[in-house]
């Protein structure tokens, strides 16, 4: 089977280095697919699932912000986090998207808007991402 060299990077560790069959990513404009001989793109990527497929197997993070760039045979994504399921700790994770939701109910400034939108989004995921456990 064809695969792409696949490697996940945030600022603080190497997420995941190696061989992948395919890659799933949450990219601004919706789920963008990634296969072995895949033309050469750059994309940004919102808070949300990635998945990626290792022996056959579908691995899941969830995973904040970020870029990808993708090459016939490999796939660079560099995002601001990224955690296996059972790296996520779901009360947590509920805590903080109540208190994102809070701030968004109080309507502030259009800075806290934004702030409050980009919380919400990494606690949804994280919880989505979660329950795969």
């Amino acid at each position: 089977m064809k695969t792409l060299f696949l490697e996940i990077i945030t600022p603080e560790r190497q997420f995941y280095i190696g061989p992948a069959e395919e890659l799933v990513l949450p990219a601004i404009d919706g789920l963008y697919g990634v296969q072995p001989g895949h033309e050469p793109a750059v994309t940004a990527m919102e808070p949300g699932e990635l998945r990626f497929k290792v022996d056959g197997e579908w691995q899941v993070a969830a995973i904040g912000q970020g870029f990808v760039e993708i090459m016939p045979d490999r796939a660079i994504v560099l995002v601001s986090s990224a955690e296996h399921p059972d790296e996520i700790d779901q009360r947590r994770a509920q805590e903080a998207l109540e208190r994102a939701e809070e701030r968004m109910r109080q309507k502030k400034s259009v800075e806290e808007y934004y702030y409050s939108k980009a919380a919400m989004a990494r606690a949804m995921a994280r919880l989505k991402v979660s329950r795969r456990r």
